[in-house]
């Protein structure tokens, strides 16, 4: 998924990790809804699934040498948001899961 973006779009900037990050954040912040503060399913299914299942989806090894190549090849500028951006954004998406699940239920 994460190429299938990064080769629609012609930029420098990692779209695709990008993308696949914000996703997880999203999902991992409904799981944690559902399945911690509503006590859905047992303790190991939340493991499973947000750390498991989750933690495999989402690319921080990719967005760490993404950032990290972008900055050695001299696009600061595109490094620094993407470090900002991602996390920021993370952060946003995951706080959005929560609220999505504790609307619903």
């Amino acid at each position: 998924m994460g190429r299938s973006i990064s080769e629609r779009v012609n930029s420098v900037f990692p779209y695709g990790t990008f993308a696949i990050n914000l996703l997880g954040a999203f999902l991992i912040g409904m799981l944690f809804a559902l399945l911690v503060e509503r006590g859905v399913g047992p303790a190991h299914l939340r493991l499973l699934l947000i750390t498991g299942f989750l933690g495999g989806f989402t690319t921080f090894s990719a967005y760490t040498i993404e950032a990290i190549t972008l900055a050695e090849a001299g696009s600061w500028n595109t490094a620094l948001l993407y470090v900002v951006a991602s996390n920021l954004l993370g952060l946003l998406a995951c706080l959005a899961g929560i609220v999505a699940i504790r609307t619903i239920m």
